[in-house]
C-alpha cells in the first residue's frame, strides 16, 4: 500500500466510488420519483426517462466498475493502488459528470457530454497503464468491455442531441449488453471461486465447476453474437429466439456452480441469484419479441434491476467487508438490502401489468441503496487495516 494519511476515503479506490455510487443513484430515484409524479422538473436536456436510465447505466454502474477495477486490477498486476489526490481527483471527475448532466439543460449541448465522458476515458488509460505494466495480458478482455461501454455512454449522448429517444436507443442497449457480459466474464470467475472457498470452510464436499473452463468460453462467446444482434435488431422474431438459446446456455452454466449448496450464507446466495437474472431476462425479452410485445421495458429491467442492480450490490458489500478487515458473513441489515433491490426487480418487472407498482419498485430501490450507505458507510469512511480477500 502506498503511504495516505489523509481521509481514509481516499485510502482504497473502492471507498469513495462504492459509497458514493450508491448515495448518487439513490439520489436520483428521488428525483426520478419526482419528475414521474410531475412535482419537479429535472434541469437536464435529456427528457425525464433517458436521464434516469443514463444515470443508473453509466452514472452508478460507471462508479461500480471505477471502484471495483481500482481495487481489482492491483491484485491482478502486483501493483500499487491508486491512493490519495490522484484518487480523489478521479472520483472528483466522476462527480463533474454527474452535475453536468443533472444541469445539462444550461450548459452549450457538448459540454456536459464532454465532462461525462472523460471519466471512463480517464479511468481506462489508468487500467491500461497497470495492465501493460504488470504484463497482466489475460485481462485485457475487461479494459476492452469497458472500452465498448464508453462508446456505448457516447452513442447515447449522440443519440439524445440529435433528438432520438435515447432510452430505448442503441447506446442504452450497448451499455446493458456490454454490462451483461461482464457480469458473465467477472461473475464466471468470483462465483465459482467464492462458492469453493465457502464450501471448502464448511468441509462440504460439493465443489462448482473451476472458472472458465470450455463451457463457460463456450456459452460466453455464444452470447457475444446474440447481444449484438439484440442491440442492432431488438424487436425482430429470430433475436427473441436467440435471446430464448441464449438463456438455456446460462442456465446449465450457473447450475455447475452448485448454487443449492450456498443457503447457509447470503453473501454466496446472493451471487448466484443476481446471476439467475442473467438467463431469465433473456427468456423474457426473448419471449416479448416472439410474442410481439411493443413494451420491453419491464424485461429489460430484469437485467439491469436484477442482474446489474443486484450484482453490484453484491460485489459491494463483499468487496467492503473483505477490505475493510471483517468477517465474510452477513447480517441481517445485509440481507434485508438484498431482499430489497430483488424485490425492486420484481416489481419493475411486473410495472407491464400494474403501472403503480413503478412506485414501489423505486422504494424499494431506495431502500436498498440508502440501506448500503446506512449500513457500509461507516465502514468506508473509517480507516481500518486493508485486508484483500
Amino acid at each position: 500500500m502506498r503511504a495516505w494519511r489523509g481521509p481514509a476515503l481516499f485510502s482504497f479506490g473502492f471507498r469513495p466510488f462504492f459509497l458514493f455510487g450508491a448515495v448518487w443513484v439513490a439520489v436520483s430515484m428521488v428525483l426520478w420519483l419526482f419528475s414521474l409524479s410531475g412535482m419537479i422538473d429535472v434541469p437536464t436536456r435529456f427528457d425525464p426517462v433517458s436521464w434516469h436510465a443514463h444515470e443508473f447505466l453509466f452514472g452508478y454502474l460507471g462508479a461500480i466498475l471505477a471502484g471495483f477495477l481500482l481495487t481489482a486490477v492491483p491484485n491482478w498486476t502486483g501493483r500499487l493502488p491508486m491512493v490519495g489526490r490522484p484518487l480523489a481527483a478521479l472520483f472528483a471527475l466522476w462527480g463533474a459528470g454527474r452535475i453536468a448532466i443533472l444541469f445539462s439543460a444550461a450548459l452549450p449541448a457538448a459540454v456536459a457530454p464532454v465532462i461525462d465522458l472523460a471519466f471512463p476515458v480517464v479511468l481506462g488509460a489508468l487500467i491500461l497503464r497497470e495492465i501493460i505494466a504488470g504484463k497482466n495480458w489475460r485481462n485485457l478482455i475487461v479494459l476492452a468491455l469497458l472500452a465498448v461501454f464508453t462508446m456505448a455512454n457516447a452513442l447515447f449522448h449522440l443519440e439524445a442531441l440529435e433528438g432520438v429517444y435515447a432510452a430505448q436507443g442503441t447506446g442504452l442497449r450497448l451499455g446493458v449488453a456490454t454490462a451483461v457480459m461482464m457480469i458473465g466474464v467477472i461473475g464466471g470467475r468470483i462465483i465459482p471461486s467464492f462458492t469453493r472457498n465457502w464450501l471448502a470452510h464448511r468441509e462440504d464436499p460439493a465443489r462448482p465447476a473451476p472458472p472458465m473452463q470450455r463451457f463457460d468460453k463456450l456459452v460466453l462467446l455464444s452470447s457475444l453474437p446474440i447481444l449484438v444482434l439484440w442491440v442492432v435488431h431488438p424487436f425482430e422474431f429470430h433475436t427473441g429466439i436467440a435471446l430464448l438459446i441464449m438463456s438455456g446456455l446460462h442456465l446449465p452454466r450457473q447450475t455447475r456452480w452448485q448454487p443449492h449448496h450456498t443457503l447457509g450464507e447470503p453473501l454466496v446466495w446472493v451471487l448466484h441469484l443476481s446471476y439467475a437474472f442473467i438467463p431469465l431476462g433473456a427468456f423474457a425479452l426473448g419471449m416479448d419479441q416472439i410474442l410481439g410485445n411493443p413494451s420491453t421495458a419491464g424485461a429489460q429491467h430484469l437485467w439491469m434491476t436484477g442482474a446489474i442492480g443486484s450484482m453490484t450490490l453484491a460485489v459491494m458489500t463483499r468487496a467492503t467487508l473483505g477490505h475493510t478487515g471483517q468477517s465474510l458473513t452477513a447480517s441481517r441489515a445485509t440481507v434485508v438490502i438484498y431482499l430489497c433491490v430483488f424485490g425492486a426487480a420484481l416489481t419493475r418487472f411486473l410495472t407491464s401489468l400494474v403501472v403503480e407498482l413503478n412506485y414501489a419498485s423505486g422504494v424499494l430501490w431506495l431502500a436498498a441503496f440508502v440501506g448500503f450507505a446506512i449500513v457500509y458507510g461507516p465502514s468506508l469512511l473509517r480507516r481500518t487495516p486493508e485486508k484483500a480477500r
